[in-house]
């Protein structure tokens, strides 16, 4: 636009007539300077104005500028005499009356989290029906899964460590996390189950448990910690990386406390989910079925 605007310029460009000879565009006339009409921006059939900035800072996601930027405008008044408002999620919902809506980086950060979620619930929920299809209770999934939340002890303070934002790529590794937390509930929940229907006393059956499966739990986080340290630096994959570590690691500790006590806390219904209905009756199925020789 500069260079366009420079009219000496212009008239120097050398045009060629019909005698091929070459002759400055000056010289076939003049130019004028003339108003023109402003440029009507439109989006979803209603007229816009463009606002665009660049987020940067200590905070570098956007919704923290556009706080601020909404703390400024409280009190603003629009030239037809309405405050003027917007939504984080909508355009406004009159098209008659001044108002603004929040869209660039910030839409693919909000339409990217939410989605994220949504996969996260749905993930939950099948996690929840697979675990009632296989054990048959209703309340079982309730310990199984607990220590699903768990894994934010570790991930939040991983990302603090590294100076790292929780992004897309942090989101993923948490769903990815909450399946590998549940195997080793589940490893746990079955040993204990498989214990208790043999006649074994249920506290005695949760410290098996936790005596034989410990050591292929922690290998199983060891090498997810191995394999996540590989991508610990690059810039893209680095908050997956942070989520799988940490996450990994500290839940799997917690996985260890958590489970076994609210196996001890579910009391009867262990026994419920092992097929047994009366624990004195299992002692005594147990006692009947060992040989004579055995000292019974």
């Amino acid at each position: 636009l500069s260079v366009r605007s420079n009219m000496n310029s212009l008239g120097e460009i050398p045009i060629r007539t019909a005698n091929n000879t070459l002759v400055p565009l000056s010289a076939l006339g003049s130019f004028q300077k003339v108003p023109v009409e402003p440029i009507i921006y439109q989006k979803d059939l209603r007229p816009v104005e463009f606002v665009t900035g660049e987020v940067a800072g200590r905070l570098g996601a956007p919704i923290y500028g556009m706080i601020e930027i909404s703390k400024l405008l409280e009190n603003y008044k629009t030239p037809d005499g309405v405050e003027l408002s917007g939504t984080l999620v909508a355009p406004p919902s009159d098209s008659f009356k001044s108002g603004f809506e929040w869209t660039g980086e910030w839409t693919v950060t909000y339409e990217t989290f939410r989605d994220m979620g949504i996969a996260f619930m749905a993930a939950l929920v099948l996690i929840y029906m697979l675990i009632v299809l296989e054990f048959q209770n209703f309340r079982l999934p309730g310990i199984i899964m607990a220590p699903i939340p768990l894994t934010l002890i570790g991930i939040i303070p991983g990302h603090w460590l590294f100076d790292a934002q929780f992004t897309a790529t942090s989101m993923i590794g948490w769903i990815a996390l909450a399946g590998i937390i549940v195997r080793n509930s589940i490893l746990l929940i079955d040993f204990t189950i498989n214990q208790v229907r043999t006649g074994m006393e249920l506290r005695e059956a949760v410290i098996a448990a936790a005596k034989a499966r410990t050591r292929p739990i922690m290998i199983t986080a060891l090498a997810l910690v191995l394999g996540s340290a590989v991508i610990l630096t690059d810039p893209t994959f680095q908050g997956m990386a942070i989520s799988l570590l940490f996450g990994v690691f500290v839940s799997t500790l917690l996985t260890l406390i958590v489970i076994p006590l609210g196996c001890v806390s579910l009391g009867e219904r262990i026994f419920r989910c092992a097929g047994v209905t009366d624990r004195d009756a299992c002692a005594d199925d147990a006692i009947a079925t060992q040989p004579e020789d055995a000292g019974t």
